[in-house]
């Protein structure tokens, strides 16, 4: 009997050495947990983190991006157009322009009562959705369909 009665004891303070233990590491745990948090506040930043590993500029600036885009529409003279890109992209601060690399298309105009078609192509652009206006930069070229040819560093044009 007195072996159980011992091995009772020494079962009873190792569970009271086990509770004392939780209570430790649970309270430095939850203290270390607080002050991570608070220091983010304090500093506005948050290094503890693996996000800090991301270049946020990069994802802000590239945050809707789209590859072989194409844009569809009809001008104000109701001609229609064809804007085609191997990417494109809009910004976060700029939400009415997409940037375009390597645009081309197909640009529909009436000119002296003969209808045209101009076919364009750039090394850039951009196509500001909200005053449909293409930006075109780098090797602009245009090819008109009454024999016309163009080509320059920079041309605006107005669908």
């Amino acid at each position: 009997m007195q072996n159980n009665q011992r091995n009772f004891i020494i079962i009873s303070k190792h569970k009271r050495l086990t509770r004392l233990w939780q209570f430790f590491f649970t309270g430095w745990g939850l203290v270390m947990v607080a002050v991570l948090v608070a220091a983010s506040f304090f500093t506005k930043q948050i290094l503890w983190t693996p996000i800090s590993a991301i270049n946020m500029r990069d994802v802000v600036t590239n945050q809707f991006k789209m590859t072989n885009a194409s844009f569809v529409g009809i001008d104000k003279d109701g001609n229609p157009f064809k804007i085609q890109a191997v990417s494109g992209r809009k910004e976060y601060n700029k939400p009415d322009i997409i940037f375009l690399e390597k645009p081309s298309g197909t640009i529909a105009r009436t000119a002296q009562g003969k209808k045209i078609t101009d076919k364009v192509s750039a090394a850039r652009g951009q196509f500001n959705l909200k005053n449909k206006e293409l930006n075109l930069n780098g090797n602009v070229r245009v090819d008109s369909s009454n024999g016309d040819k163009i080509l320059t560093d920079e041309m605006v044009i107005q669908l």
